[in-house]
């Protein structure tokens, strides 16, 4: 007897590895029909990935008679975060706190359940934060530069009929649906990729003000979408930078006075925020911050630059003052918690990414430790019976660890060992830290095809000059140096390995193996109950 050929999207879920253990849910005969699914089908519309990533959730279930469901849910997202990050800033917090470095752990490492996520979008093998974004609030996978829209919408749509049809409801969104609280926090412009995907819908993560948008263009920009946000009673909390595409472009910036802001409509959102809602507050400096009292505030925006915020090492220098990601972390969740039905909340430390694509691990590193402080006080504030703490990473960047370094020696310095500097085929030294690509990149050395005849002198397999630079005086820790890059390029990127999910509190157990990243939605909205498969 013939079998039965399998359905598009059982070839899609074998393609991800579901097909063996979802058919187990279902009994041995749905188990043989699924013993020889293609895998080379992905999803090819909006609906298989959001049923990809269900099935995904569902087939990680356990069977348990009391599993507690989640009342809140906090999705803490470090921006560029890789493992070789996590791992340096293992260190780094260490050694900057006296202690061994690789025995050190950052706060999150401390939870009971890990996953891999696979990052690569719709369209893209390596990502940008648009789609890996998405794909964690809305369970689907999209393109390059969409925010919350199906891979099916033109790169550069300016239709706004056209944008709703393709749009796909965030997990924000369905959580003020169902009278739930509500927030963003972000180092990052508030309008940028990541923070943008929890309430905006559009086809080029640029169009951030109505300046950006192109002429003729229907659809509304980023930052007008959070003031004309229609569900619920709109988000309860939005922290961040930005403050630019939020104002007109005829008002002096009030920390910058001889700049203005970027809206060619005149309006001023800021003020806008505050006439629309009740008990509300707009604060754009760290006195302001402060003063907020979250019992009595129901509905706060606070944009702290005119673009994004400034990174962890240089708060201080800032006159005006900007609070740091624990900060705002602790006040959102104080004025989140107030609301019975619960909340969700997105916490972003947005700036790892950016001293990622400079070339400079220190800033990275150090707002990847700023992640693990907000993480540590969103638990000590939370409940970990009824609250849902996720930590994971939108993409990864191009960025090792390399060397035979020994065990305590600087993570930011020249690779030694028992204190000797290591040296390369050139004799000289080199960093432990280094990048594939970036601004670093300091001339390398001309090669020539591989000589086995000359292959026991390492240098000989070499020819030209000595064309990297003599690191022995230099200060590798110091905050501002870049480190090296292989290949020359204006903007390091990108890098396409998984990344890791480190999960705890109620459906914390459905974090486990390789997920693909649009099972992150889903994870979080069985962990609220929303979906009444047990």
């Amino acid at each position: 007897m013939n079998k039965p050929k399998p359905s598009k999207l059982a070839a899609a879920l074998g393609a991800f590895g579901f097909a063996l253990s979802v058919a187990a849910l279902a009994g041995g005969d749905h188990q043989r029909r699924h013993d020889h699914v293609p895998a080379n089908q992905v999803p090819a519309s909006a609906s298989e990935w959001f049923r990809v990533g269900e099935m995904a959730v569902r087939a990680n279930k356990r069977d348990a008679a009391n599993l507690r469901r989640a009342k809140n849910v906090i999705l803490f997202v470090g921006d560029g975060m890789g493992v070789s990050t996590v791992t340096a800033a293992r260190i780094l917090e260490g050694q900057l706190n006296g202690r061994d470095g690789e025995f050190n752990r950052l706060s999150f490492e401390r939870f009971g359940n890990t996953a891999l996520s696979v990052t690569a979008s719709a369209n893209q093998q390596t990502s940008d934060s648009a789609p890996t974004a998405t794909a964690m609030v809305t369970g689907i996978k999209t393109n390059d530069g969409a925010i919350s829209v199906d891979q099916t919408i033109n790169r550069l749509e300016p239709n706004a009929d056209v944008t709703a049809a393709k749009t796909v409801k965030t997990i924000l969104e369905r959580a003020e649906e169902r009278g739930m609280a509500t927030g963003v926090v972000t180092t990052a412009r508030f309008t940028h990729a990541t923070p943008a995907v929890n309430y905006a819908h559009s086809s080029n993560r640029d169009w951030e003000a109505d300046s950006n948008l192109p002429a003729g263009a229907t659809v509304k920009d980023i930052a007008r979408q959070l003031l004309e946000f229609p569900y619920g009673d709109g988000l309860e909390v939005a922290l961040g930078g930005g403050r630019s595409y939020f104002m007109p472009n005829t008002a002096a910036d009030p920390e910058y006075p001889t700049q203005k802001g970027r809206r060619a409509d005149s309006r001023d959102l800021t003020a806008e925020w505050t006439a629309k809602y009740n008990n509300s507050e707009y604060v754009w400096n760290q006195a302001q911050f402060d003063a907020v009292n979250p019992a009595k505030t129901d509905h706060l925006l606070g944009l702290f630059e005119r673009s994004h915020m400034r990174y962890e090492a240089d708060r201080k220098d800032d006159a005006a003052g900007e609070p740091s990601l624990a900060e705002m972390t602790e006040k959102a969740i104080k004025i989140l918690q107030k609301n019975r039905k619960g909340y969700y909340l997105m916490v972003e430390a947005g700036r790892v990414d950016h001293a990622h694509h400079a070339g400079n691990a220190y800033r990275a590193l150090t707002d990847a430790i700023a992640l693990s402080d907000a993480v540590k006080k969103a638990k000590q504030l939370t409940n970990d019976k009824d609250t849902l703490i996720l930590v994971t990473a939108d993409h990864s960047h191009v960025f090792t660890i390399a060397g035979y370094p020994s065990r305590g020696n600087p993570i930011l310095g020249k690779t030694a060992v028992d204190g000797v500097a290591a040296k390369d085929a050139l004799g000289l030294p080199y960093t432990t830290l280094s990048y594939a690509n970036g601004p670093g990149w300091t001339g390398g050395q001309q090669r020539k095809e591989f000589n086995p005849a000359n292959e026991s002198t390492a240098a000989a397999a070499y020819t030209g000059s000595k064309l990297r630079p003599d690191l022995s005086a230099v200060d590798t820790e110091n905050p501002n140096y870049m480190q090296e890059a292989t290949v020359p390029m204006g903007s390091e990127t990108h890098a396409g390995e998984d990344v890791a999910i480190y999960a705890d509190g109620p459906g914390a157990y459905l974090v486990r193996g390789t997920l693909e990243q649009n099972a992150i939605y889903h994870i979080m909205a069985d962990a609220l109950g929303w979906n009444d498969h047990r």
